[in-house]
């Protein structure tokens, strides 16, 4: 697929003159079909006192399907209101966000439930387990609020996605009593639950040590390996650098978009 090169607009949400940075040049285009993720001059501005301030200053760049790809930058530029926006969980102040050839921004509240439960995984830096639930009834849950697969495949499906990520032997104890590493393996297997086209991983090593954040990364690499799309915001810099693509945003705007080393690329 050709990337599309979709101009950058003159403003970004501020009145007045504004040194504007070169954009980066984008990654390299490659021929992977549609893609799953387009942002067009996307702004995100947020109310302050008796102004505002702009997180997102007009932010451009599409993710093709099967692509891995970390977003980095210093803390409170935008990283995790980018995936806010990506998901539908917030709305943007400007500019267009397609996801899975959906217009994001334009939806209503339930079509956005419903659209998220079967088209996006979200995988969070708490886990977000309901603490009274079995691990195999957290990874249950989606399926049974979207209406996916029927009660008898579902927890079948679940029991299949606990063994995805190992964590099969532990399918019936309660998320607090298990590691945080193996919570953060549950809540993929989770998040998985409806077949997404689309994985997002707000910050999913944050709480875990090197050894369990070496294993969520290498469950990421097989599920994109198998197929799977997955955006990433991570502030590991050892990680950040073994991900194929990696998408800078350092005050608002996008600073680097490139891949970083070819060979490592997984899905393909």
């Amino acid at each position: 697929m050709e990337q599309t090169q979709v101009p950058t607009a003159e403003h970004n949400g501020h009145h007045g003159p504004e040194p504007r940075p070169e954009p980066p040049k984008p990654a390299p285009a490659r021929d992977r079909g549609q893609p799953v993720v387009q942002v067009i001059e996307l702004v995100k501005s947020f109310p302050v006192g008796g102004g505002k301030v702009t997180i997102l200053k007009g932010i451009s760049f599409e993710v093709s399907s099967g692509e891995f790809v970390s977003i980095v930058g210093p803390s409170g530029n935008g990283k995790s209101t980018l995936l806010n926006m990506l998901t539908g969980i917030d709305r943007p102040t400007s500019g267009e966000v397609i996801v899975t050839g959906q217009p994001v921004h334009k939806m209503s509240e339930n079509q956005l439930a419903a659209w998220r439960g079967k088209h996006v995984g979200i995988v969070f830096q708490f886990f977000q387990m309901l603490p009274s639930l079995s691990l195999l009834q957290n990874v249950i849950l989606p399926m049974d609020l979207a209406g996916k697969y029927s009660s008898r495949e579902r927890p079948q499906r679940a029991r299949h996605l606990l063994e995805l990520v190992g964590m099969q032997d532990q399918a019936n104890k309660l998320p607090g009593q298990v590691s945080g590493g193996q919570q953060q393996r549950a809540a993929i297997a989770r998040a998985l639950a409806n077949d997404p086209e689309l994985l997002v991983a707000d910050e999913p090593t944050g709480n875990l040590d090197s050894r369990n954040s070496a294993d969520v990364f290498e469950l990421f690499n097989k599920l994109v390996a198998q197929g799977k799309t997955l955006l990433m915001v991570t502030h590991d810099k050892e990680l950040a650098r073994r991900v194929p693509r990696v998408v800078e945003i350092t005050d608002g705007r996008i600073t680097r978009d490139e891949f970083v080393g070819g060979a490592q690329w997984t899905g393909f």
